[in-house]
Order: C-alpha cells, then sequence, then structure tokens
C-alpha cells in the first residue's frame, strides 16, 4: 500500500522505516515542524522540581539538544512519559526511572494522579499547541506542576510537487493521522477541494477519536481508529 505520512520530517522518517519493513511503500508529506525553544527549557531545567512529563517524544528531542550537562541532575528523577516509544527515547537520553501509560495525555494524568505520594513538584514538559487531558487531570487531583513549552508545531503547507508526488502521479491508498492539528489540515489542503475524487478511496488512519472527530462525516466511512494512541496500534490497522 501507498501510504502518507503526515507527521513532521524528523519523527516521520522513523516511521517510514517500519512501513518499508511491513511491505508498504510510504510517503513522507510534514504538516508541521517542530521549533524547539532551549532557552525556555534550559531555564525550566534551572528550577527546583522532583519529577519530569513529557506527553510527546518532540520534548525528548528538544532535551536532547540541550547537552548532558543540563540533564545531569535529573536523569535520576522519575519521568513519566506518554507510550512505551516516548519511554524509551527518555531512557535512551539517560533517564533511568521511567514510567509510561497506555494511553493518552489524561491516562498518564491518570498515572500520576495514583501516586502516593504524589510529586510536590513536577515539571511537564509541553509542546504547543497540545491537548488539555493530562493537565485537567493533575488540576483534578490537586497535583502541583509547572508547565514549561519546550516546543510549538509550525504549519506546513506542502508545494505542489510534494502533492503532486503524494497524491497524482499515483493514488495513495491510506494516511496516516496522528492530530487534530494535522487532520484539519490535511483536509483543508487545497488540492482536496479541486480534487475531491483524490479522498474517495483513501483509507483514513487515526491515532485516537478526537484525531478521527476532525474527519469530514463525508469520509467517516473510510475512517479507523488505532485501539490504542500509539503507533503500533495505529499500523497495525494497514
Amino acid at each position: 500500500m501507498r501510504v502518507v505520512v503526515t507527521r513532521p520530517e524528523t519523527a516521520g522518517r522513523p516511521t517510514a522505516e517500519r512501513l518499508v519493513a511491513m511491505g508498504h511503500e510510504p510517503v513522507l508529506l510534514p504538516l508541521a515542524r517542530a521549533v524547539h525553544d532551549l532557552a525556555t527549557l534550559r531555564e525550566a531545567l534551572r528550577q527546583d522540581c522532583d519529577s519530569l512529563a513529557i506527553s510527546s517524544a518532540e520534548a525528548l528531542r528538544a532535551l536532547g539538544r540541550l547537552g548532558s550537562d543540563a540533564l545531569l541532575r535529573h536523569l535520576d528523577m522519575p519521568l513519566f512519559a506518554v507510550g512505551e516509544a516516548s519511554a524509551g527515547a527518555a531512557a535512551a537520553l539517560g533517564f533511568t526511572k521511567v514510567v509510561a501509560s497506555h494511553g493518552d495525555g489524561a491516562a498518564l494524568g491518570d498515572l500520576v494522579a495514583a501516586l502516593s505520594p504524589k510529586p510536590a513538584h513536577l515539571l511537564y514538559l509541553a509542546g504547543n499547541p497540545r491537548s488539555q487531558g493530562f493537565e485537567r487531570r493533575l488540576n483534578a487531583a490537586e497535583v502541583p506542576f509547572q508547565v514549561c513549552e519546550a516546543y510549538r508545531m509550525e504549519p506546513i503547507i506542502p508545494n505542489e510537487a510534494a502533492l503532486q508526488d503524494a497524491f497524482l502521479s499515483l493514488a495513495a491508498d491510506a494516511v496516516l493521522l496522528y492530530s487534530a492539528q494535522t487532520a484539519r489540515r490535511f483536509f483543508s489542503l487545497a488540492l482536496f477541494q479541486t480534487h475531491p475524487a483524490l479522498l474517495a478511496t483513501l483509507r483514513i488512519l487515526c491515532l485516537s477519536e478526537a484525531i478521527a472527530a476532525e474527519v469530514p462525516l463525508s469520509q467517516r466511512t473510510k475512517t479507523a481508529i488505532a485501539a490504542r494512541p500509539d503507533e503500533e496500534n495505529l499500523l497495525a490497522l494497514l
């Protein structure tokens, strides 16, 4: 199958390698790029905290750019991560007490809220935009935390050549959608306004129900949702 990967390029390339190993033909079509705010991240790490949390591996990519000296005193702190992939990336950076949730940010919030004792000074390394599920769970459980926006996602409008390669040279069979923002950008592409037939047979594979909610009603019959919000379960839909 020809599978369109809408993740940012840094994250999309490992996905493309997995697709090739599965026998599929990946087509990279990033609809956003991550911009790391290293100054804000470095300053946040200088503050007092007793644990860290991440809801995306992108925060770890930003951390990795700071160098080992900036991370050294944090490596033995508990780090709470959404999903096994992010947890593995944290361990690869040298974090020794990584705890992964099996679900989305809200599930991670439930995990932290259930701890006894709860963290007293949790630092959440977040992105912008982001889902509020993790923060809502922490607030409900009265877990004190500080948010550091370590990166922001800037939208990308693909050029004509990229769209030609993805959809017009050969028909795509499926598209992978990883965020609600990406889903909105994907379906608003001008190409689909002028060539609506390109969506007629396209399978739309979504990481979560919240993402599927952004799919136009006319495309819902071809939409599938991962059993759990991680890439392994998303790719299993293929």
